[in-house]
């Protein structure tokens, strides 16, 4: 198995092929779909490419660049030749099958939690982080959905006035729980609209209409769940600010697609929400949408189906007489940058390394 406290050089993984073979495990999965699609869209150059479920999913086919592909069941030869894998099933698959993926000769890319925390694994926003892979040893992890879309805003702006403190409130969509969450606020809205019961299955708590705080385990003692928790500690390893002040509550809404956040940023000097908005104009991954004239600002439904983060209603908040603190609203698609397209876009810094 691997040893992740092995010294870098001893399991360090460059992918030296021009066009590498690559694996995608979980691939008939929600996020698994976006990672075909992206790998299509953005022309990644692969030789080939292997798509990986359960037994119940093989013999499925998929389609890439016009062609039917087969799903094949996922066992411990299935990574034999593989260049690049990236894992999308879940933390038990991830901690089963990364390392011999890793031994086979791949590079993994894991979209689970299972590595996130992990001293000798870096977690990667390419915008913030990027070179932090360069002491990868075999296995790279793709963040949680939220810390990565916070962190390409928060970036740009620590690097330019260092920030003090974060309060974030999160609006999460179905999509974060998956095809079957998404399914499940399709058929109780349906209901729901019909004057009928419906029974939720997949969340706690009737979707339709409805929000409530993130079904993520509660740490009892603290009063966080372990979505709330996690956001914390991914967003303060990705920064490399081991000590940042987060407050944060997360939430379930009932959009099928694209989380969004409220940030409050307080700064350790005055800054104005000018200043800010001509920084993030500049970032890369962002897209300014912040039209207090018709009152346009980030929306789930123009931050679904691409890859950029939105970012406005950028404003001085008034809570802080220092005038240190500014409030923004970001909103980005949970199924891409903040899963599949963070971890394509991962896989093309591998090759260029």
């Amino acid at each position: 198995m691997l040893n992740l406290q092995e010294p870098a050089e001893a399991q360090f993984r460059h992918v030296e092929a021009a066009a590498p073979v690559v694996a995608i495990v979980g691939a008939t999965g929600a996020v698994g779909v976006e990672l075909l699609r992206c790998l299509e869209e953005r022309g990644f150059p692969l030789s080939s490419l292997r798509l990986l479920a359960s037994p119940r999913s093989a013999g499925k086919t998929m389609t890439f660049k016009g062609q039917a592909l087969t799903v094949e069941a996922l066992d411990d030869d299935s990574f034999a030749g593989v260049d690049i894998a990236l894992f999308s099933a879940g933390s038990g698959i991830s901690r089963r099958y990364a390392a011999v993926a890793v031994q086979a000769g791949a590079v993994v890319v894991d979209n689970s939690s299972a590595f996130r925390m992990e001293p000798g694994v870096p977690l990667v926003v390419p915008e913030v982080n990027a070179a932090s892979m360069a002491g990868h040893r075999g296995i790279i992890a793709n963040p949680n959905c939220v810390a990565v879309i916070a962190t390409v805003p928060l970036w740009p702006l620590q690097q330019r006035h260092r920030i003090r403190r974060v309060s974030a409130a999160t609006y999460q969509a179905a999509s974060g729980a998956g095809a079957a969450a998404m399914e499940e606020l399709r058929l109780s809205t349906a209901a729901y609209l019909r004057g009928e019961d419906y029974t939720p299955t997949v969340l706690p708590h009737p979707y339709a209409f409805n929000l409530f705080s993130h079904n993520a385990e509660m740490d009892a003692e603290s009063g966080y769940n372990g979505e709330e928790l996690k956001v914390i500690a991914e967003t303060r390893r990705i920064m490399d600010l081991p000590a940042l002040p987060i407050g944060i509550t997360c939430i379930r809404v009932p959009v099928l697609r694209a989380h969004a956040i409220a940030l409050t940023v307080e700064f350790e000097e005055k800054v104005s929400p000018d200043d800010v908005r001509a920084i993030l104009a500049e970032a890369p991954g962002l897209r300014l949408v912040d039209d207090r004239v018709a009152n346009h600002f980030p929306m789930p439904s123009e931050a679904s189906g691409q890859g950029d983060v939105l970012v406005g209603r950028i404003r001085t908040d008034l809570g802080d007489p220092t005038g240190r603190s500014v409030a923004l609203f970001v909103a980005g698609d949970q199924l891409l940058k903040g899963a599949a397209l963070n971890a394509v876009q991962i896989a093309e810094l591998l090759l260029k390394r």
